[in-house]
């Protein structure tokens, strides 16, 4: 089999040659088309149709660039994250004043997990008949909404994935993190002119708005949609009547059960809540615990460095962090405030009317499974405990609490069988168990990195196989090998 998988390979490889040749598509990328303006170079158009239609020509000549070609494109964009990390960290920051410098900072060095040309692939078969072929072709011009938590790192995942697979893409970042959005794709676009001859291979417009997303959404030479920032803008890329990829919303929970170490949960647990003050759509948001370990638990998150609130530093916390309104029988539906996301710990505790140490990370405290904290994604470095009966009890609390969002889940236990009971239970995209969050996207686990985790449309953590359209070409009878 192994000689055989080896002959389909050689045959495949001449075959692509011969097509390559019929359908005069060169080796190389085409001769460098001098650009009209330093402005157009960068990327950065008037109007969205300048934008589409120079990355609609640039695309012509990524799709032409070999997989190593397209790789030292991707190589590009991941040494200017790491080498002006923390200079588009900081001004990342400065406008959109949410998150965490450091952690902001460390999103930018963490492209380099991100996969590239390494997950590109052809597949071949063949049996009496001939040959079969299945190719992954770019689509074209990709339209990619970007959200105001991670603007920057989520432009640079989203281009690697798609340059790597041969396409190009407009970006509509959210207005509080347009600035330097831009002026990021500017830098990516100038080293790639550098190196390539030609730019425009990232386009955005000058002005961010709600306008020019509907635009993107809607032009006809854009050919895919993918947006990240929530279920209203997915709902409107929707109506397009384009393929939609689309992030959405999460509201991870944690289990901890009574076989868990705890001491590892809770450092675990820690640094997924706290990291970029709990912006990540897959950070953990509530924890459901076993009674019978709680009171361990809870020693086990202030060993680790997490701060405790009691039950009225909690209410006054709720009532800064959310507003309410009444809703049928009497419920209140709670809306998180804008002002505390993504902020400090700090800072929630000067709202909750406590001091805590300046080195604090995450504060947490006691609620029942009904808590605006449990049911709302909140997005603040506070998170929420409650005490359940059993670990069954706390599975369906957690059901319960991630909406059937199908994004996220995490637990804490020695038990396989009960982590496979939960992971079939909640059905998420993501199921880590004994690690925190992150590790999910390949910081300190196995998984790999993308800002774009498609959950309402099933794609999942992003790679650059997302963005590309499967070909599949017959030979027959005269490459029979069987």
């Amino acid at each position: 089999m192994q000689i055989q998988d080896q002959v389909i390979a050689e045959i495949a490889k001449e075959v692509v040659a011969r097509l390559r040749v019929q359908m005069q598509l060169p080796d190389k990328p085409a001769a460098a088309t001098p650009a009209p303006s330093a402005a157009a170079r960068d990327g950065v158009f008037s109007t969205v149709d300048e934008a589409v239609n120079a990355a609609y020509e640039a695309q012509k000549k990524v799709a032409a660039l070999s997989l190593d070609e397209r790789g030292k494109m991707v190589d590009i964009i991941v040494r200017i994250c790491n080498d002006r990390r923390e200079e588009l960290g900081r001004m990342e920051m400065e406008e959109t004043k949410v998150g965490r410098l450091d952690h902001k900072i460390l999103k930018l060095t963490n492209m380099r997990f991100v996969l590239g040309v390494e997950a590109m692939h052809s597949e071949a078969r063949s049996d009496s008949t001939g040959l079969c072929i299945i190719e992954h072709a770019p689509w074209g011009v990709i339209g990619m909404i970007l959200p105001v938590t991670h603007s920057v790192p989520t432009m640079a995942s989203n281009a690697i994935n798609i340059l790597a697979a041969g396409n190009t893409a407009i970006f509509g970042p959210h207005p509080s993190g347009a600035n330097v959005a831009r002026y990021a794709l500017q830098l990516f676009n100038r080293e790639i002119e550098r190196v390539f001859g030609f730019s425009n291979v990232l386009t955005t417009t000058r002005e961010a708005s709600i306008e020019a997303a509907e635009q993107v959404f809607h032009h006809p030479k854009v050919a895919l949609l993918c947006v990240t920032g929530g279920m209203a803008v997915a709902q409107a890329a929707a109506k397009s009547g384009k393929r939609v990829i689309a992030g959405g919303p999460g509201n991870p929970p944690v289990v901890v059960d009574e076989t868990a170490n705890l001491d590892r949960a809770a450092r675990c647990i820690i640094d997924g809540a706290a990291f970029d003050n709990n912006l990540l759509c897959t950070g953990e948001k509530e924890i459901f615990v076993v009674a019978s370990v709680a009171d361990a638990f809870i020693s086990a998150m202030k060993r680790a460095g997490a701060f405790q609130l009691d039950s009225s530093a909690i209410e006054r916390l709720t009532r800064a962090a959310f507003t309410f309104e009444s809703g049928g029988g009497g419920c209140a539906r709670a809306h998180v405030k804008k002002e505390l996301v993504g902020k400090d710990a700090s800072a929630l505790a000067a709202a909750a009317g406590v001091r805590v140490p300046a080195d604090t990370q995450l504060l947490f405290g006691e609620t029942d499974e009904n808590h605006a904290f449990v049911v709302e994604e909140q997005m603040m470095p506070f998170i929420p405990v409650v005490r359940v009966r059993d670990v069954d009890a706390a599975i369906a609390a957690s059901v319960k609490a991630e909406h059937g969002y199908r994004h996220t889940a995490i637990i804490h236990t020695q038990n396989v069988e009960t982590a496979t009971r939960m992971a079939r239970a909640m059905n998420t995209t993501i199921f880590v168990q004994n690690a925190a969050s992150p590790a999910a996207l390949g910081v300190g686990g196995a998984g790999y990195f993308s800002h774009t985790i498609a959950t309402p449309t099933g794609e999942g953590v992003t790679t650059p196989l997302t963005f590309t359209r499967q070909r599949q070409m017959i030979v027959g009878d005269a490459l029979r090998i069987i």
